[in-house]
């Protein structure tokens, strides 16, 4: 297929590689469970939020994080991170209290607070860095401008609102529903350009790939569909999981697709062939995955595990990739 010509990937090169990095550290980051995970654009930084109410980040060393700092503020369940797409310093989180913060690392401090206003569970940062989008458990879409720090419009709808996501030019706002559609607005006037009928069941989740050509769809049917952002045609689908798909990442050189869920361990996926690369065996969902912008580590967290089980801590996050050998 010509679409794939600017892909030059071999599958077994890949399958080598993680039979010598299939080593998973994990690290203590709250007190309670993990929502979110995320890299700084640099790949310095891995920031956490969590139920706790708190905001954590650690940096890289060559084969471990190190705790840098936890950053309380908010008053709520801390739902979801998104890092500023090309400043390493700025980081964002929505809330369930009603508000987004935006947070310094380098002066390790909240920066901003932004009042909106409903409890929030999504968010997403413009690839241009000027604007916020956050969604609510209402279906509330809140866009805010980051220079003056005020919502510039509202968007409710009447159905059930998931992930969402601008394509790399910034001219296009993507969102995911409970209906099995992606929709495809103009931006910023926000106009419903496509509806894309993705999935027989609710759409989740959604992710472009670094090279903006395409991005993947999460659904609760348990598959992921890859599709072709110029045509708005399905590409691929990966169908290995059993339960609904919560969290996607592309690798940084878009060869390989990671899934979350709540099966019993993380999905690599070649992105071409749909071909397994390797798995990561895990003991409880996961709904937060996070590939590295620069190399071959993926950061996931897994769901509190039983109540009773005191074996491991809940609150840790894991990175999956380093040197087994």
């Amino acid at each position: 297929m010509s679409y794939w010509k600017h892909f030059d990937v071999n599958v077994n090169e890949l399958k080598d590689y993680f039979k010598t990095h299939k080593s998973v550290k994990e690290f203590q980051a709250h007190t309670s469970k993990v929502h979110s995970v995320g890299w700084s654009c640099d790949g310095k930084r891995l920031a956490s939020c969590s139920f706790d109410k708190s905001v954590a980040t650690f940096t890289l060393d060559k084969d471990r994080l190190n705790k840098e700092y936890t950053y309380k503020g908010h008053s709520g369940s801390v739902d979801q991170l998104c890092w500023h797409k090309s400043n390493p310093d700025l980081l964002s989180t929505a809330s369930g209290d009603k508000t987004v913060k935006v947070w310094d690392v380098r002066h390790q401090k909240c920066s901003n607070t932004i009042l909106t206003k409903g409890e929030n569970i999504n968010i997403t940062w413009s690839p241009d860095g000027h604007t916020i989008a956050v969604g609510n458990k209402e279906d509330l879409i809140t866009f805010i401008d980051i220079r003056t720090l005020k919502p510039i419009s509202e968007q409710q709808f009447n159905f059930e609102v998931n992930e969402m996501s601008w394509n790399n030019e910034n001219d296009l706002f993507f969102l995911t529903n409970g209906l099995g559609c992606v929709y495809v607005l103009s931006f910023p006037d926000l106009v419903q350009r496509h509806v894309v009928k993705a999935h027989p069941g609710t759409c989740i989740c959604i992710e472009f790939a670094p090279s903006g050509y395409y991005f993947a769809v999460g659904s609760a049917d348990a598959s992921v569909s890859l599709w072709d952002l110029e045509n708005l045609a399905c590409v691929q689908t990966y169908t290995r999981l059993d339960w609904p798909v919560r969290a996607l990442s592309f690798s940084y050189d878009g060869k390989m697709l990671a899934s979350g869920s709540e099966d019993l361990y993380v999905d690599i996926a070649d992105v071409t062939t749909g071909e397994k690369i390797t798995d990561i065996p895990i003991e409880a969902a996961t709904f937060t995955v996070a590939w590295h912008p620069k190399q071959y580590l993926l950061a996931f967290a897994c769901d509190d595990k039983e109540q009773f089980d005191r074996k491991r801590d809940t609150g840790n996050l894991k990175v999956f990739g380093f040197n087994s050998e």
